[in-house]
């Protein structure tokens, strides 16, 4: 299996590769990775070549244009003078002007000796006529002079990456102005990348009129290539180049000049690079573990940029390098891919803190495993985490499985909730003696660390087989203060929760399901600043109804989604009812862990969501602790896609489970909820105080708000002012309230502040 995966991403990779080479395709990569491989080389030019600049001065001294050619002549001898090896220039000379400065010019080039040469180019005729027209110099100063073509074509980007080695004008081959000065022969039109490497800040440069006057230093002349040409901005001639912007075109011919001064460069074949990083992915697609590949796969990467850096700077041989990293990132991908799509599989079906087998694992075994279902919840799981960390707990977890193990009739012990460990005890033995040995095992501490630790168990067993039996028993035993009780059928509570079940989905299209709101007190402002909707069971019969008693049954009976939708609408027609009295407040609505990966209910709350008479902004998402940590992956994709809609995601009762830095960096969150076992007494515990003080401070330094649970006295709420908390929630604040009184006392609230701030 794992053999064949890595033929295939092999294979995609070369796939990749392959389509990489075509010029349609390969040719964007090639193009956004240029810049980096001349910024890594970066390097000053050889100082062969030198720019006289028919810069802003000349043409502010000069005055006209075109220049009157005698200013040409008086360049050209003062450079000959100053021992200039070759002076070669970039400007138009094919048209007639002043006789008497043409001829000067003429004299001038005469006297150089041969040294000067001069450009052709070809030219569109005109608008409306496609035909090409060759310029050349005036014949009377081709006697005199070498020809040398400046023509070039920037790239389909407008962007120029090469110039010709030779091009012909005029019927006759002729080299490029770049080709003469570095004297590198050449076919007509094959032209030759640009090592834009160089810098080309680093040219010798010399003013036109400077040189024309003689007020320039003769060493930046003599034993140099002279390129003369435009580059004041008024003058155009300008071309933007990878790196570098945009370049002069004489800065260009320069550049491309100090190019062939170190020989002439060639393109790669790309069936190096693509074997080369074919290579390269084999040891990564064949490592185990993930680090080890991401390692691998970096210094491919690594290998093939030094490798293609290196022939382009020593060879001048340019190798393509975006076609190997293309392949190597392909075959990264697919790697975390595939190892992702494992660990997701395997994490599915196993505890992440543990190691465990968990709840979806005991789902999927076949019903016909026999044996005695039996539940152990640890019913100090809370002190434990306070006293140690998260991977010390789950290493005593881990060593109480262990025991378990001993006694389960198929060898696996299953963690089906963060508190609770089930396994199947064989049939074939006695229940009590069972149990008694289990008893003497569990009653044996644990070593976490050196230390030994006692973990306190409850144990429920259900002799059908029945799980959610011996769960309910467990925790029957854990309130009893017992070490174990057997499951048994209460059929009047059972008849009873049925027969409640059974009338919720009247109770909500007969609207006696009300939802009334708690007000959270947003302490900086001292009004209230959100509130949490609670929902209450309006029984014509039974009177009010315990959420205790039916929300949880919803949940196991698959009644909780449309209640939710229910509390959901309802909250955004009352916030829209009492923002309409300018009150901003946002509401909280609980959302049930079962919902999280339930398809049909986020599809249901998008449809609110698009058609709600307030913002998303305006609401929060309440989730337990627990609901994130039981399927991490899936609750973090569903809350980031209603974060993603605006609205605001809050973990309820932090701190009451096994929470990991983790999931505050990965969870979307807006809000953290302290729970009220921490807060109740942080006024007057210093280990509490240190707990929400260092909570409040992270999830600050996180950009999170807080909110703290349970406030009952006014000495409490006084610290969480002290220690800049940003949200009070509690009986002290206000009890939860239907919708007429809500408005009621924010009113009085607004007032109260209004005054304060009067």
């Amino acid at each position: 299996m794992r053999r064949s995966s890595n033929a295939l991403i092999l294979a995609a990779a070369a796939l990749v590769g392959m389509l990489a080479m075509l010029p349609g395709i390969g040719g964007p990569i090639k193009r956004a990775l240029e810049p980096l491989r001349f910024a890594v080389q970066s390097h000053p030019s050889s100082k062969q070549v030198a720019i006289v600049e028919m810069d802003a001065r000349s043409v502010a001294e000069i005055r006209r244009w075109p220049w009157p050619r005698r200013h040409y002549a008086a360049v050209v001898d003062r450079l000959r003078t100053a021992g200039a090896a070759t002076i070669v220039f970039d400007v138009d000379l094919s048209s007639a002007s002043d006789p008497v400065d043409d001829r000067a010019f003429a004299a001038a080039l005469r006297r150089a000796g041969g040294r000067v040469a001069l450009p052709t180019f070809g030219q569109q005729a005109g608008a409306g006529d496609r035909r090409n027209l060759d310029a050349l110099p005036l014949d009377a100063f081709r006697a005199h002079a070498a020809l040398a073509s400046v023509s070039f074509a920037p790239d389909v980007d407008g962007l120029v990456r090469a110039l010709p080695l030779a091009t012909v004008t005029a019927g006759t081959p002729r080299p490029s102005l770049s080709a003469y000065i570095a004297a590198r022969a050449g076919k007509a039109d094959v032209d030759y990348p640009v090592d834009f490497s160089i810098d080309p800040a680093t040219i010798p440069r010399l003013s036109f009129v400077a040189v024309e006057k003689g007020t320039f230093d003769p060493a930046l002349v003599r034993g140099r290539n002279i390129l003369i040409g435009a580059t004041a901005i008024e003058m155009g001639d300008r071309y933007p180049a990878p790196l570098r912007g945009v370049l002069p075109g004489v800065t260009i011919q320069a550049l491309g000049a100090e190019t062939l001064l170190r020989g002439v460069p060639v393109r790669g074949t790309p069936l190096a690079s693509f074997a080369l990083a074919l290579l390269l992915c084999v040891p990564g697609v064949r490592a185990r573990r993930r680090d080890v590949a991401a390692g691998i796969f970096a210094g491919g990467m690594i290998a093939m940029a030094v490798v293609a850096l290196a022939a382009q700077r020593w060879l001048a041989i340019y190798y393509p390098l975006g076609l190997g990293w293309l392949m190597l990132s392909v075959a990264g991908a697919l790697f975390v891919a595939r190892d992702i799509f494992r660990r997701f599989r395997s994490g599915r079906l196993h505890d992440e803190a543990t190691g465990l087998p968990n709840q979806r694992a005991l789902a999927t075994q076949p019903a016909d495993r026999s044996g005695i279902a039996a539940v152990v919840q640890l019913t100090n799981l809370e002190e434990l985490s306070a006293v140690f960390d998260t991977a010390q707990v789950s290493q005593a977890i881990v060593r109480t499985a262990e025991r378990l193990r001993l006694c389960s009739a198929h060898d696996a012990v299953y963690r089906v909730r963060s508190h609770q460990l089930a396994l199947l005890l064989p049939t074939h033995e006695i229940v009590e003696d069972m149990l008694a040995t289990l008893r003497t095992l569990l009653l044996q501490p644990v070593e976490i660390m050196g230390r030994k630790v006692d973990v306190a168990v409850a144990l429920g067993i259900a002799e059908d087989g029945d799980m959610a039996a011996a769960a309910l028993a467990a925790g029957e035993a854990a309130a009893a203060g017992v070490f174990w009780r057997r499951a048994a059928v209460n059929r009047d509570r059972l008849e009873n929760a049925v027969s409640l079940m059974g009338e919720l989905d009247a109770a909500i299209h007969a609207g006696q399901i009300e939802v009334h709101y708690q007000p959270k007190l947003a302490l900086a402002t001292d009004r209230i600043g959100s509130v949490e909707a609670l929902v209450r069971w309006r029984h014509p019969e039974r009177g009010f109804v315990s959420p205790a008693a039916f929300v949880p049954l919803a949940e196991q009976t698959d009644r909780i989604e449309p209640l939710t939708l229910y509390v959901l609408e309802r909250v955004m027609a009352d916030a829209a009812r009492w923002r309409a009295t300018g009150h901003a407040v946002t509401a909280a609505v609980n959302i049930s862990a079962k919902l999280l990966d339930a398809p049909a209910f986020i599809a249901a709350v998008d449809r609110l969501l698009d058609t709600a008479p307030i913002p998303s902004d305006a609401l929060i998402f309440e989730v337990t602790e627990s609901a994130a940590m039981s399927d991490p992956l899936t609750a973090t994709a569903t809350l980031r896609h209603f974060r993603a809609r605006g609205v605001a995601i809050s973990m309820d009762d932090y701190g009451t489970g096994q929470s990991t830095l983790s999931y505050l960096r990965e969870l979307p969150l807006s809000e953290l909820k302290i729970d009220r076992s921490f807060v109740q007494y942080a006024h007057e515990r210093e280990n509490d105080a240190k707990l929400v003080r260092s909570t409040i401070d992270l999830a600050h330094a996180l950009g999170l708000k807080v909110v703290a649970e349970g406030i009952e006295d006014a000495a409490n709420l006084a610290f969480l002012r002290d220690i800049r908390c940003d949200y009070a929630q509690g009986y002290f604040i206000d009890r939860p309230m239907p919708f007429d009184a809500l408005v009621a006392r924010l009113d009085e609230r607004a007032t109260a502040s209004a005054a304060l701030a009067g």
